[in-house]
């Protein structure tokens, strides 16, 4: 992991600046932030110099698009495998420095990266996000980052996941729900590829609960708006709760960001058995707005849609966390109801 000095602002300049200056060893800043939120050739060849030029521009050319989404597709994937000589398993360790250039640490100041592996093949980037002036349990853990943004790409699984540190225990239990029967392999650099159920051999999870099956594949909650709306936000985050895996409490939600680039983030809740790893909407949203590059001043907009009468809420936690890192934003609400 790369560690930061206090006192700096963490975006992703400050990031890239970072492991620009030292690659992928243990360092603190000490050199001014690079300029622009892309990743271009030159800090690439930094970040990751075991791969080719080809492959570095490859990156540079999917990476730097605005509305990248942190996903590189199932056969741009092949395509790395082909140009470096690597297995899936290799790759995905292989660009762990690329996924830590997403990491928003301003706590730890550490920087942790994860790429999840779809059923689809295709592979998700992820990082850690912390919130400076609140409680640690907002914090999204670089494993929770990259599994949420598989499944807001709907993919019908996860089949593994390469992190930079041995999966602590609140992300195996995240895991359990995502991995029912316990076959996600976990990746680690340096260490042989082990199953969840290894790593989590006596979990609990939805079976406990008397469910069947977990997250995936992602399946949608017929919601309707209370009122009718062409308020396109509006219609985002009901889309969002529409997706949301909130099948222990019966409390499906979910939240649309406006920014002022005029981008739209979309964030469903993922709710865990064991409840306390539970992601909620705005979490996943920001990972979306994170990894397309955006920053959370761009925030204009946020429209949270919950069922009216369920027995949780996501709105006092939004608000709290919004008044953080966006103070200007007014979180609105919007009720949804089961067709």
């Amino acid at each position: 992991m790369t560690k930061i000095t206090s006192g700096t602002k963490v975006d992703r300049r400050t990031v890239l600046a970072v492991l620009g200056s030292a690659g992928a060893g243990l360092v603190t800043l000490a050199s001014p932030p690079v300029s622009g939120w892309g990743t271009d050739d030159d800090t690439l060849k930094t970040i990751l110099p075991n791969f080719t030029e080809k492959s570095r521009k490859m990156l540079s050319a999917l990476t730097n698009v605005h509305g990248y989404s942190g996903e590189i597709p199932a056969a741009r994937a092949e395509e790395l495998m082909d140009l470096e000589g690597k297995s899936s398993n290799e790759l995905m360790l292989g660009l762990l420095p690329l996924a830590r250039t997403y990491a928003r640490p301003p706590i730890s100041k550490f920087l942790v990266g994860g790429v999840a592996k779809g059923v689809s093949g295709n592979l998700y980037f992820g990082a850690n996000v912390e919130f400076a002036d609140l409680s640690l349990g907002y914090t999204v853990h670089s494993e929770q980052a990259a599994l949420a943004n598989a499944y807001m790409h709907s993919d019908a699984g996860i089949t593994a996941i390469a992190v930079t540190a041995v999966p602590c225990g609140h992300c195996r239990q995240f895991m359990s729900d995502l991995s029912v029967d316990g076959q996600m392999e976990i990746l680690v650099e340096g260490k042989p590829p082990a199953k969840l159920s290894s790593l989590l051999p006596m979990r609990f999870g939805p079976q406990d609960m008397g469910l069947k099956d977990g997250a995936f594949p992602v399946r949608e909650v017929d919601l309707a708006l209370a009122n009718v709306t062409s308020d396109e936000l509006l219609q985002a985050s009901l889309e969002a709760a529409r997706k949301s895996y909130a099948r222990y409490t019966g409390a499906p939600s979910g939240i649309a960001l406006a920014t002022k680039a005029a981008h739209i983030y979309k964030g469903s809740y993922i709710e865990i058995a064991a409840f306390n790893p539970s992601l909620s909407p705005l979490q996943i949203a920001l990972v979306g707005l994170i990894l397309a590059g955006e920053d959370y001043s761009a925030i204009s907009r946020a429209v949270l849609t919950e069922v009216n009468g369920a027995k949780i809420s996501q709105k006092g936690g939004s608000e709290a966390l919004l008044a953080v890192i966006a103070p200007r934003v007014r979180l609105e609400t919007s009720s949804a109801y089961r067709k």
